[in-house]
């Protein structure tokens, strides 16, 4: 894949004086088909959540409400997963339970939202307005239909001059996708109805939690064969020494 620099967003967190008294937001209504879509939202969030775990004021948030004011809900719309740098984690997450720009004083850097059948057409048609309206930098669409929902399986939209511009895409022979999130460093992938992301920096694919898992267990079996046969070596020569001895 052709890497570039990536833009790395701020790390301070943003000056703003969240209200004395706050009332948290509430918990979004679960849509129909919500099944169909977690196994992917919680892969994507539980990827990006391991990736950024050591980037000081970094947020990775899912299902809750963005919004601009928290008294007007007008605009209000729940993202599959975004992405936040600079900001006050705690606060969004335990004190208000939803992202308010104006409080948090910045919108989030990047949107993903997974294709369902019930609100897909909404993804491509009205919610890019939205999030070019909040300043969400980079706006993605992914569907693992391959595009039955979407209008395409894959899609990112970057905000210049106030209105989004289409991410160029790659596809290649084997079907893959993938186009360069600036904001996140790392290349969004479609690949056979999964959403997979790349580290160009590191030269591999981030792991979800299962190849997290059968990372660590391949490690583990090599490294106790290892052990295994150190300790067949150091047998044989401990015999080998005592054959020797009495020869």
């Amino acid at each position: 894949m052709t890497t570039k620099p990536a833009t790395q967003p701020p790390a301070k967190i943003a000056s703003v004086t969240p209200p004395t008294k706050v009332e948290p937001l509430p918990n979004p209504k679960r849509k129909p088909d919500a099944m169909w879509q977690f196994p992917h939202i919680s892969r994507a969030y539980l990827i990006l959540e391991t990736h950024l775990r050591n980037r000081p004021n970094a947020l990775v948030a899912s299902e809750g409400y963005l919004c601009r004011y928290a008294n007007d809900r007008s605009d209000y719309v729940v993202p599959d997963c975004l992405v936040a740098f600079g900001v006050d984690t705690e606060y969004i997450r335990d004190v208000r339970n939803g992202y308010v720009i104006s409080e948090v004083g910045k919108p989030p850097e990047f949107v993903l939202e997974v294709a369902s059948e019930s609100t897909a057409k909404l993804d491509y048609t009205v919610k890019p307005g939205i999030y070019a309206g909040f300043g969400v930098a980079e706006y993605w669409r992914f569907d693992r239909t391959g595009g039955q929902w979407h209008d395409a399986p894959m899609a990112g939209d970057r905000l210049v001059d106030g209105a989004y511009q289409p991410i160029e895409l790659t596809i290649s022979e084997d079907g893959l996708i993938w186009g360069r999130s600036d904001v996140l460093g790392l290349d969004l992938c479609w690949d056979r109805g999964h959403l997979r992301f790349y580290d160009p920096a590191a030269g591999e694919y981030l792991p979800d939690l299962m190849e997290a898992l059968d990372q660590r267990d391949a490690a583990a079996a090599r490294a106790e064969a290892a052990a295994n046969r150190a300790a067949e070596a150091e047998a044989e020569l401990v015999r080998l020494r005592a054959q020797l001895g009495h020869s």
